[in-house]
């Protein structure tokens, strides 16, 4: 690590006035290397900050505990400033920028005392790659430089690709006090501008993260004509060697990296059918010149949930956190191995705030313990996730957790249909997690913490890629979450979820006719491979089956929502909400006349 600055102006005198408002000890460029790293975990090491692991099973990997009041994002301390507070929408919180830059600039002053500003340039996306974006954070956290050069290409070749094009998101952030009483943040989109203050943890600290990947990124990608997207990339080859690639957006708590490193059912495995993961949370879309979605992967690591991560749910992502990983709040065994609920070995000892460990005290590891590791550490990486070019997206899939409704899975009519279906999206909760039963909590896309913007001109965004010339890919949904009346689940889910890729996959290649229905076309009877399936074909069909009233109180409801964001809802979106009960209630009507 040495001190010295760019040949590139606008960011050295950003960094002279962040570092004169802030008044760091010593200020450091990062350089990405392997030394300079192994430099900073030395130093935290000595100081606490990290906990080494036991070397024989988890080589060069740490633990970090953070502060106990700072484990999660903070979405009702992250706001979108933009000038007018209708720019920002209903789905986000909002303040004006000159307010917000004065509140929180007062809070940056002198916050750097005693320590180092480290100044990461780093780029997201394949270094290479024009659909690649750059960015510089500067912050106080060590653990936040060792994080972001696992998480970002980090480093020299980021800073001279930013020196060559001249344009950057500016990142923020310092620790602070760790007060959640002064704690926020703060995205200026207009600006290309991100200030965090008070968290050291995570999507709040890992400015690249959920901040520029989503938030910015969103903005640009309207501005520029590209998406920038919570979803996972996953490639599926068959067995002559043919790949789709798959990119599907989830709500928390709905399997998406579980998807994103599937490993296929037998059956599938023993044909010659492989998985290979792209990316595991964010996806950017670009049209290319022969009309296809071209996407990338932003991120070149995974920070993944702990808990649950284990032998039977995923072993991909069990086998990638073998070395070189960090892990922040997780549990630690007598023999100094990393543990967390679900991991299904081990006993712990010490729980995630250091304490012997007491049930009596909750769970041993943070529910929300994360994991770091490189992103070509998992088994079933592949390597088109550093090509510049990206890969062509063949479907989009969206995805909740609804006990009962919504099919095992379903294919939107077109575009504007499937910009509909992932509008209204959601996931229900449980008595267990919210002591209320069946409450539907809407997350259009999955990214309502995370687009940067008003949703109705999301969705207006979302349609205008719909022209001539386009061969945009198929919208699917799919539930794998549905229940009988005991309230099991109907479907066994994990590696049999390859039988409804291959069913889609089929269908994107014409080769599956499907049944139309109502809200779009459902697998027909026999369409989708049950050979080997332990489930019966009464429950099959039940998967597949269409509830019109059911159907036609969502369609009001989903109404009912859209119309939440004013007047600037499209009114596509709203032609097609009304085609969609049309054809429900044409349907009801032809049952009705059926009966009589």
């Amino acid at each position: 690590m040495q001190a010295h600055g760019s040949s590139l102006e606008a960011l050295n005198r950003w960094v002279d006035d962040v570092a004169r408002l802030t008044r760091p000890d010593t200020v450091v460029w990062c350089d990405g290397s392997d030394a300079e790293y192994a430099e900073l975990v030395a130093g935290m090491l000595r100081d606490g900050t990290l906990v080494p692991l036991d070397e024989t099973s988890h080589p060069r990997s740490y633990l970090h505990r953070s502060h106990p009041s700072d484990v999660a994002r903070v979405e009702h301390l992250t706001l979108v400033c933009t000038p007018e507070i209708d720019d920002a929408g209903p789905n986000n919180h909002w303040m004006a920028p000159a307010e917000a830059h004065a509140k929180i600039d007062a809070l940056f002053d002198g916050a750097m005392r005693g320590r180092t500003m480290y100044v990461i340039p780093y780029c997201m996306g394949p270094i290479d790659s024009p659909l690649s974006r750059c960015g510089v954070e500067i912050t106080d956290s060590p653990y936040v430089v060792a994080n972001m050069r696992i998480m970002t290409r980090m480093g020299a070749p980021a800073l001279a690709r930013i020196e060559r094009e001249g344009t950057f998101v500016k990142g923020l952030h310092s620790i602070g006090d760790l007060d959640p009483e002064r704690r926020f943040i703060m995205h200026f989109p207009e600006e290309l501008t991100i200030k965090s203050i008070g968290s050291g943890y995570g999507g709040n600290a890992l400015l690249g993260k959920k901040c520029h990947a989503l938030r910015i990124a969103s903005h640009q990608a309207r501005q520029e004509g590209w998406l920038a997207e919570h979803m996972l990339i996953v490639g599926i080859e068959n067995p002559k060697g043919e790949k789709h690639y798959i990119a599907a957006a989830f709500p928390s708590a709905c399997g998406k990296t579980n998807l994103a490193m599937l490993i296929p059912s037998e059956g599938y495995r023993k044909a010659g059918w492989k998985v290979w993961t792209v990316g595991d949370d964010i996806c950017w879309m670009t049209p290319g010149a022969d009309g296809r979605l071209w996407a990338i992967n932003p991120e070149a690591g995974y920070f993944g949930v702990a808990p649950g991560t284990g032998a039977t749910t995923n072993p991909s992502a069990l086998a990638t956190l073998g070395h070189d990983a960090i892990f922040t709040n997780v549990a630690v065994t007598a023999d100094n191995r990393p543990w967390w609920e679900g991991l299904g070995e081990g006993e712990p000892v010490t729980d995630w705030q250091g304490r012997p460990y007491d049930p009596a005290n909750g769970p041993a590891a943070h529910p929300n313990s994360r994991f770091t590791v490189s992103a070509t550490q998992c088994p079933s990486w592949a390597p088109e996730s550093e090509d510049a070019r990206g890969v062509p997206i063949s479907a989009i899939v969206f995805g909740g957790r609804r006990p009962s409704l919504v099919p095992l899975v379903f294919e939107a009519k077109d575009w504007a249909h499937g910009v509909l279906v992932g509008a209204s999206m959601g996931s229900e909760t449980t008595a267990a997690a919210t002591g209320a039963v069946g409450v539907l909590r809407r997350d259009s896309m999955a990214m309502k913490p995370f687009c940067g913007y008003n949703f109705a001109d999301y969705f207006a965004h979302w349609l205008s890629f719909d022209k001539p010339g386009m061969k945009l890919p198929r919208i699917f949904h799919v539930n794998w979450f549905r229940k009988d009346v005991d309230g099991r689940f109907m479907w066994p889910g994990y590696g049999e979820n390859m039988r409804v890729l291959d069913w889609m996959i089929r269908r994107v290649e014409g080769l599956a006719s499907g049944h139309e229905t109502p809200i779009g076309t459902v697998p027909a009877q026999g369409e989708l491979n049950a050979e080997g399936l332990d489930v019966s074909a009464s429950t099959l069909d039940e998967l597949m089956r269409v509830d019109v009233d059911g159907w036609i109180e969502e369609l009001n409801a989903i109404a009912t929502y859209l119309d939440g964001f004013g007047e600037r809802m499209p009114e596509r979106l709203k032609a097609e909400r009304l085609r969609v009960s049309k054809a429900l209630e044409a349907a009801q009507e032809r049952r009705a006349a059926q009966v009589a």
